[in-house]
């Protein structure tokens, strides 16, 4: 019983679709693995740091809960230079920085941050971030 549920938990790795505008407008489809996020046929490293705690998830994706769900804070670097879709950037003219997950039954959402220091997530600082570039929206 215990192992069905653990199996059950959903996951930011694999292989995810474009659902959203901004992503379909932006990155098309993304994957996700231990050490690496491809967006398109570029690979970027990334480092996970932390997992993400219920409200941070529901502070950055505007949730009123988290419904089970579990997110992932990540460091990475990606420059306002590397262009994808429609000739679009993560972050304007800042690096992508920081990646947040959040990933719920077969659905993904995915907040990009610039700034060199640790995203703060609560509703307020959220409110008057400049850091927050965007949050896009995927499925399994």
């Amino acid at each position: 019983m215990l192992t069905g549920s653990l199996s059950s938990a959903a996951q930011d790795k694999g292989y995810w679709r474009a659902s959203g505008s901004t992503a379909v407008a932006i990155t098309g489809d993304i994957s996700i693995s231990e050490t690496k996020l491809t967006i398109g046929y570029s690979p970027f490293t990334i480092a996970q740091i932390r997992k993400v705690d219920a409200a941070e998830l529901e502070a950055v994706f505007d949730l009123e809960t988290t419904n089970g769900g579990s997110g992932n804070l990540y460091r990475l670097n990606i420059p306002p230079s590397r262009r994808f879709l429609h000739h679009n950037s993560l972050c304007g003219s800042d690096d992508a920085q920081w990646m947040v997950t959040y990933a719920v039954d077969r659905n993904l959402q995915v907040a990009f941050f610039s700034g060199s220091d640790l995203p703060v997530m609560t509703r307020d600082a959220l409110v008057n971030s400049t850091d927050l570039c965007g949050i896009f929206s995927y499925v399994h």
